[in-house]
């Protein structure tokens, strides 16, 4: 449903309700005449169940193109720390240079860069004590996330990392800290997971880096298209009560099992040199009118 659309359906609502004293007679309509109606409907829910949980959807059907900026977010402070933690946060970019190719469309320098989202939703998971968490989500998305974070939780599956003199790409974890192995809570790191059943330590320069030096993630799925990114389904922010929530995917084929908090799931085909990451680190694409360079701004 198009923007052009609601406004249609709002002034018809207003009409309506700024005209008491109109009088008619309402008139069956013809099985023909309904034939030529054709409409989407504005929310869809649905009851899903899990088990542990019951899942109430709601999807709204409506897509969305948008470029945000937020320069300091705080969510899940509690006993201590803080589950996810970030300054200058963006959806979306702006080409820095004419001829920058995004998801096979050419920009020109200056041209913004939208973040796509499609039939937004809001996800309830209920138990026997009620509520138990709600997560936040898109059915489709695709695009930038740029930001200079310093706490997260959750995955960002898909990511990898290419160890530079074998060539060998390794899926990425990651880490609490120096010195501490692979976790999906309140990280700091990221870096190359572990392969085995052994547990790997992050060990700053070697094998992982501060979460600051991935400065950008493109949130997208491998189409196979040089210079074009898939949407994904799988891009949602959870926030739980209770340690054993599993949020199906939306085709219901799995779950992703998250714990108590804030839980953000960041899908990604993107694949990071490791000298890169442990070194100068990713670029920060540009976020702002006046280019503040690729580090911080």
């Amino acid at each position: 449903m198009n923007k052009q659309a609601y406004g249609y359906a709002a002034l018809a609502m207003f009409c309506l309700g700024i005209s008491p004293v109109a009088q008619a007679d309402l008139k069956p309509i013809s099985d023909d005449a309904m034939g030529e109606v054709t409409g989407q409907a504005f929310m869809q829910v649905e009851n899903i169940a899990g088990e542990n949980h019951n899942f109430t959807r709601m999807s709204l059907g409506m897509d969305v193109e948008t470029r945000v900026n937020v320069d300091d977010i705080q969510v899940g402070q509690i006993d201590g720390g803080t589950d996810f933690s970030a300054t200058h946060l963006a959806l979306g970019h702006i080409a820095r240079a004419d001829g920058e190719v995004f998801n096979g469309r050419t920009y020109n320098e200056g041209q913004a860069i939208p973040f796509e989202a499609q039939r937004p939703y809001i996800e309830l998971a209920e138990d026997a004590q009620g509520l138990a968490g709600f997560r936040m989500g898109f059915q489709q998305a695709r695009g930038s996330v740029t930001s200079n974070t310093t706490r997260f939780s959750g995955n960002l599956p898909g990511l990898k990392i290419r160890e530079d003199v074998s060539g060998t790409i390794y899926d990425a974890a990651l880490f609490d800290g120096e010195g501490e192995t692979a976790t999906n809570y309140r990280a700091s790191h990221i870096g190359i997971a572990p392969t085995g059943n052994e547990p790997v330590s992050c060990v700053s320069d070697v094998n992982c880096a501060p979460l600051t030096n991935l400065r950008s993630v493109i949130v997208g799925e491998d189409t196979g298209t040089d210079g074009e990114v898939g949407f994904t389904d799988g891009f949602f922010i959870g926030f739980q009560r209770d340690g054993d929530v599993s949020w199906q995917s939306l085709d219901g084929a799995n779950a992703i099992s998250v714990g108590k908090g804030v839980f953000i799931n960041l899908p990604t085909n993107m694949t990071v040199d490791l000298s890169q990451l442990t070194g100068e680190g990713v670029d920060r694409l540009r976020t702002h009118q006046v280019d503040m360079g690729t580090k911080l701004f």
